[in-house]
């Protein structure tokens, strides 16, 4: 499988700060869609592990609302498929993998054959395995490690995967045999980010070179002008933790942004007023906002989550297509796991970003994906659609690990 390894593709905005206090789930805590099935159609039972609580809670709240909107639009507001109810059941995994594994082989006990969730790679790469051992569907949901993409026939992801972000980045490169630049720590994260720009642009003829920064390093002038130096056609920074500011504050100073285009992955919205001014100067990859799509779809999605007091974001539309994948698979597979795989290999359907496949041979989602800058609105700063990348171009090579 290529770039197995790779983590999430993501510019971090100056405010960004990671905990690892998770908070302990209550492994006997529940919550469901309904009380009861349908009258006389019976129930489906749908476990969903997600971070309730934990450092990734944000993200798992939109996958949730997303999710819940997802369902909600798949069966025009019944929640239910040939008069079966969907029942879910959500749990939480407070970001800990211990804790998801729990619960899944809480929820596997119980005899529940369809599983989904999680923000988190490190969580679905766990979950993954659990449902090849046991024989269930599961559907990750916005992790977005390229190593969940064909790991088994039982898994599937409602998001975007790692190489898609790169590509997306590669979608900014004028010519392909350019050279590219990618400023990234000196850890797993970025030397992860490395490799998937060598894999996607450096297969397509670009030549990759690297700035790579110690972790614990707080002045970053004379990396600036490393990348200065290096007359590079495109610049991919791939940055994590509190010292975002400094690095982009360094950049700026350096005139980095007059040599080429900077180009780092859009977040959720709360991180968009962090940039500042700077915002501007950057070339966002972005997987979602709610003002990229033009489709009916987004839409509904906008309308539902809106409407239940939610704010449409980064990873809402994961959820959703979770929810439509969850509905077909039980439309068309009843309870039959086997057949729930074969009605999701190859389907061709409407989500929120436009016309999305979940690729038959490693169930990679094939998605359009989009560029986009950070504009001042007032006091805020919201982004603005540069341009949609076709889902083709951006598809992740396909991989033959199962």
């Amino acid at each position: 499988m290529s770039t197995a390894a790779v983590l999430v593709v993501a510019g971090c905005a100056p405010s960004t700060t990671e905990t690892d206090d998770a908070p302990t789930a209550d492994q006997g805590s529940e919550s469901t869609s309904s009380e009861a099935p349908a009258a006389g159609g019976g129930s489906v039972d749908v476990g969903i592990i997600y971070s309730e609580t934990g450092p990734l809670a944000a993200y798992g709240k939109q996958y949730k609302e997303g999710l819940e909107a997802g369902i909600d639009y798949a069966t025009d507001g019944t929640g239910e498929v040939n008069g079966t109810t969907i029942e879910l059941t959500f749990r939480d995994d407070a970001g800990s993998p211990e804790t998801a594994v729990s619960a899944a082989k809480d929820l596997i006990g119980q005899d529940f054959k369809v599983l989904g969730g999680t923000v988190s790679s490190g969580i679905a790469v766990a979950m993954a395995e659990q449902a090849q051992q046991n024989e269930v569907l599961y559907i990750s949901g916005p992790a977005a490690a390229d190593v969940i993409t064909g790991v088994n026939e039982f898994t599937f992801r409602s998001g975007r995967q790692s190489l898609q972000d790169v590509a997306t980045a590669g979608a900014m490169l004028e010519d392909q045999s350019g050279t590219v630049v990618v400023l990234a720590q000196d850890n797993a994260f970025g030397q992860g980010n490395l490799a998937a720009v060598e894999a996607v642009l450096g297969a397509e003829g670009a030549e990759v070179a690297s700035v790579l920064v110690p972790e614990d390093a707080t002045e970053f002038t004379g990396f600036a002008r490393q990348v200065v130096d290096a007359e590079p056609d495109l610049i991919f920074v791939a940055w994590a933790g509190a010292t975002a500011g400094n690095m982009w504050q360094s950049l700026d100073q350096q005139d980095v942004f007059d040599v080429a285009p900077v180009v780092t992955g859009l977040a959720d919205s709360a991180t968009f007023a962090a940039y500042g001014p700077i915002g501007e100067k950057i070339s966002f990859l972005s997987h979602y906002f709610p003002g990229a799509p033009d489709t009916e779809v987004n839409d509904a999605l906008v309308e539902h989550v809106s409407g239940a007091g939610g704010t449409p974001d980064l990873f809402t539309p994961d959820g959703f297509v979770a929810g439509q994948m969850i509905v077909q698979a039980i439309t068309e597979g009843g309870d039959d796991v086997n057949a729930m795989i074969e009605a999701l290999e190859g389907w061709e359907f409407e989500g929120p970003k436009g016309t999305t496949t979940i690729r038959e041979s490693d169930h990679a989602l094939i998605q359009p994906m989009y560029t986009a800058q950070l504009v001042q609105d007032g006091d805020a700063w919201t982004p603005e659609l540069i341009e949609t990348v076709p889902a083709d171009q951006v598809a992740p090579p396909e991989t033959s690990g199962r």
